[in-house]
């Protein structure tokens, strides 16, 4: 792929090809999970990132970040958390929440752990990944899921954007093993400002590192350019920190 614009996403790709292909994995519970894969095209080993789905699936935006992270040097793994209640490849619609609620409410931490940590041994096992340079990103469910990944993995860095409800999830931040970077929009109805408050404060009296950014012309969902909220200057700001930040605790060149 040759150093092109994206378009509104206001991105400049690298030069480097990438590999692109779903794997279906085993589950230590005994379920299969399909994953979406993709890589640079070359022999290098690079470090790896656990790409973790909105409640829409392992979709055309979530394949798109993975590719993205492919072009900047990462191995992005993209693990289909609805498996044991969707068929692989399950797409949810924007427009229609209620369809994936389904889906959404029977994902358990149990259940949910044991697919990142699926998704963490992938990488470990593959000659081209550096096993010891493995980051989480995600995206709304995702984003708490990325939260709990950081709980239960020995990841070096985790990326959250706009993860609701990870206040229930703060008996587990003396166990964090990476810095987090938290993505939020002000205008978010669905995650308030006391929820936020109630993360940075737990992250704060454990000491844990952390990086907290805020746009105030945003809402949820804005980094995805296929949803209504979409907010092309806070997508564009809050992907180059991104890869600042998995540069900065991973290692790497975050100017590609």
């Amino acid at each position: 792929m040759k150093d092109t614009d994206t378009g509104n996403l206001g991105e400049k790709m690298s030069d480097l090809n990438i590999v692109t292909d779903f794997y279906s994995l085993n589950v230590s519970d005994g379920a299969t999970m399909q994953t979406y894969v993709a890589h640079p095209d070359d022999d290098a080993t690079q470090p790896g990132v656990i790409v973790i789905q909105e409640a829409f699936g392992v979709n055309v935006h979530i394949r798109n970040v993975a590719d993205r992270l492919a072009q900047q040097g990462y191995v992005a793994i993209a693990p289909e958390i609805f498996h044991r209640t969707a068929e692989p490849g399950f797409e949810g619609s924007y427009t229609d929440f209620a369809g994936v609620m389904p889906h959404m409410q029977s994902v358990t931490h149990k259940g949910a752990e044991m697919d990142l940590r699926a998704a963490h041994e992938w990488l470990k096992s593959k000659s081209y990944v550096d096993g010891s340079r493995i980051a989480a990103i995600g995206f709304c469910m995702g984003g708490r899921l990325a939260f709990l990944a950081n709980s239960c993995l020995p990841l070096c860095a985790a990326i959250s954007f706009y993860g609701g409800n990870i206040p229930t999830l703060l008996d587990r931040v003396a166990g964090l093993h990476a810095p987090m970077l938290f993505f939020w929009g002000e205008l978010d109805k669905h995650i308030g400002l006391d929820q936020r408050q109630q993360v940075l404060q737990a992250m704060k009296t454990s000491g844990k590192q952390y990086t907290n950014v805020e746009f105030s012309d945003a809402d949820h969902g804005f980094f995805c350019d296929v949803r209504a909220a979409y907010q092309p200057q806070a997508a564009r700001l809050a992907w180059k920190l991104s890869l600042e930040f998995l540069a900065m605790h991973m290692g790497g060149d975050a100017t590609r």
